[in-house]
């Protein structure tokens, strides 16, 4: 079972994200089933700066030697090298969930290599791992990635998956707009980060215009982006609270995940959240082929597509085929219909 090192102790949770972040939200629920005890230092306050400073201001009032273990959630690169003399005692989980190395300096791009900030991220990195006992990565081919990189040893890995929020996110049948009835839908969602490839689903989305029996639902800050893409078979949406993104995804034939980009290797060893939350909500849905999204899907499961990372011909066409496919099983279904009519 997951941190079943961590059965029947006393452990101390601290996160500078907000704590309904779907991360913390999951760590936090598994640490109430194997704890003696949970106590939590985070904050609600809006912004990172104010959450940072509060979750400060508890631990420097907060007496960490009366626990057996301490948990770090998001960016442990923040506490773990500033405050590890507060838990020199106690047994040291970091869930090393992004690396401010290669988010900076190799996904986007905001650093460059070699330079001093990229050394001093690299150092930080390296420092906040050493310091941990047990390090908690998203997918295995992370873990190797940090291993190869950061030196982290074989034994301080722990694999934790994402898990959608099933409470809002779970199979349900709902009603279209009348000017979607008949159409194959495909939804895709995202916040844009370069590793995403939302370049690739766009010009994918060109590629398709003409294809008036299909139509996109895209949602996310991309209306620079869409403003090229002129198309009569787009609905767009800048924003969506978690309850209407799940009434979209239900009414969906079809849902893009990815990672798409070809080239950020970030992609290539990230599961993107969005594929869980299809996964829970029992959807159809194009992956990006890469080895952290073969660690937990493969073609033998009923809906899972994958494509070539890079490359928007291939998703378009995977689209077509996918479309092509439902289609004529839709045609058959409504063949055997009148078929069995005429027989009764």
């Amino acid at each position: 079972m997951t941190f079943e090192y961590l059965r029947g102790k006393k452990v101390l949770f601290i996160t500078t994200k907000n704590l309904d972040y779907i991360r913390n939200h999951q760590e936090i629920f598994l640490l109430k089933s194997v704890a003696h005890s949970l106590d939590i230092i985070g904050s609600e306050r809006k912004g990172y700066l104010r959450r940072m400073l509060t979750v400060c201001g508890k631990l420097l009032m907060t007496n960490t030697q009366k626990y057996d273990a301490v948990f770090i959630g998001f960016a442990p690169q923040l506490v773990v090298p500033f405050w590890k003399r507060k838990w020199k005692s106690c047994d040291l989980t970091i869930d090393f969930f992004i690396s401010l190395y290669d988010t900076l300096v190799n996904d986007r791009k905001r650093i460059k290599k070699n330079s001093l900030f990229a050394k001093l991220l690299m150092n930080l990195d390296k420092k906040t791992i050493k310091a941990a006992d047990h390090v908690v990565v998203d997918t295995r081919s992370h873990g190797d990635f940090f291993r190869e990189v950061f030196g982290m040893k074989e034994k301080q890995q722990q694999v934790l998956y994402l898990e959608a929020d099933t409470s809002i996110y779970y199979p349900r049948e709902v009603g279209r707009p009348a000017e979607l009835m008949g159409k194959f839908l495909v939804i895709y969602f995202g916040s844009v980060l370069p590793l995403q490839g939302v370049e690739i689903v766009l010009d994918a989305v060109r590629q398709l215009s003409s294809q008036k029996d299909i139509h996109f639902i895209l949602i996310g800050p991309i209306k620079q982006k869409l403003s090229e893409t002129k198309t009569d078979n787009v609905w767009y949406y800048p924003w969506l609270t978690q309850e209407e993104l799940a009434e979209k995804i239900a009414m969906a034939d079809l849902c893009l995940a990815g990672h798409f980009n070809g080239e950020i290797l970030k992609a290539r060893r990230t599961i993107p959240g969005k594929a869980y939350i299809y996964k829970a909500m029992e959807k159809p849905m194009i992956l990006g082929d890469n080895p952290a999204n073969r660690e937990l899907y493969d073609e033998s499961i009923k809906g899972i597509h994958f494509v070539e990372m890079g490359n928007s011909k291939a998703l378009a066409k995977k689209i077509k085929e996918i479309h092509r496919s439902e289609f004529q099983k839709s045609s058959l279904s409504e063949e055997q219909l009148i078929q069995e009519n005429k027989e009764h």
